[in-house]
């Protein structure tokens, strides 16, 4: 066969293409198994009525009192819980930065942080009941003491214990979010202020917080979506009512009571995937912001 006729060679780059995306095949098979299959499913069910077809009135049931006294809860729970995390979680994690890099406590604080964050469901939610619950070791302490009713009227299973419970995973993820933001503060920054005559507060209120206030307020904004869709803790603490959405859905779905309302179920989650969306939505937008000063 001559040169002429014979068949060019494939462009070896072509083929080097196919190979880092099929490492991805497992990655979006998850994806569209659990989240885009369960976003359609609730979409649908959402505007689905109960003897089929189509219909808005499980949507529009969501401006009913119960719905929108859920949903304010929920907001309410989300924004505390991720306020009081995000504060203390970005003073804890400026604690470790300052500590040497080989030293024990930050190894250490940072272990704890990383187990702490995942810490939750029935196990947390029993933790502190036997702790501050109704003949919890500190309640009985407490009584035996000093006389006094840590319980109060139940408080630690209304929405100031689930303030305080989610507040107990949302300070270790915020020392594990926000804790990249502040090692990618150069010395070399604080040098050149210093050189130019700034105090140590200059420097923090004109440069390091102008820097950090983007890697902050998406640590915050994804600690409200992680209280705002938590489910198992409040679930095992809160066993009557439902004083947030996730448990509302719950009471919609397994009801004896009210039956029929699956689709009313759907639409409470349609509106807690949308809010999720507009918040990772603007989450993503911050950390493009802090991603350009980390590089």
């Amino acid at each position: 066969m001559s040169a002429a006729t014979a068949t060019p060679p494939e462009p070896r780059g072509r083929r080097l293409r196919v190979g880092p995306s099929v490492g991805l095949l497992p990655f979006l098979v998850y994806v569209v198994i659990f989240l885009l299959i369960p976003t359609i499913t609730v979409a649908v069910g959402a505007f689905q009525a109960d003897g089929g077809g189509f219909s808005t009135d499980k949507v529009e049931a969501l401006w009913s009192d119960t719905a929108l006294r859920a949903l304010r809860q929920s907001l309410v729970l989300s924004f505390a819980s991720a306020a009081v995390g995000a504060v203390l979680g970005a003073l804890l994690a400026y604690l470790v930065v300052v500590a040497p890099p080989t030293s024990i406590m930050r190894r250490a604080i940072t272990a704890v942080c990383g187990v702490l964050a995942q810490f939750g469901g029935v196990t947390l939610a029993f933790a502190w009941i036997a702790t501050l619950g109704f003949g919890g070791l500190l309640t009985n302490l407490l009584a035996d003491a000093f006389g006094v009713d840590a319980t109060g009227s139940g408080w630690l299973y209304k929405l100031p214990g689930l303030i305080l419970v989610y507040t107990y995973f949302q300070i270790p993820l915020m020392v594990i979010v926000f804790l990249p933001a502040l090692e990618g503060l150069r010395p070399q920054w604080r040098e050149a202020a210093v050189n130019l005559g700034a105090s140590t507060r200059q420097y923090w209120l004109q440069v390091a917080f102008p820097l950090l206030r983007p890697a902050f307020l998406g640590s915050a904004l994804l600690l409200f979506a992680n209280a705002f869709a938590a489910y198992a803790t409040a679930a095992a603490l809160v066993s009557q009512g439902a004083p947030i959405t996730p448990l509302l859905i719950r009471a919609a779905l397994t009801s004896e009571v009210v039956l029929g309302q699956a689709n009313f179920g759907y639409a409470l989650a349609l509106e807690m995937v949308v809010v999720v969306a507009v918040v990772m939505t603007l989450y993503a937008w911050l950390l493009r912001r802090t991603s350009r000063w980390l590089r």
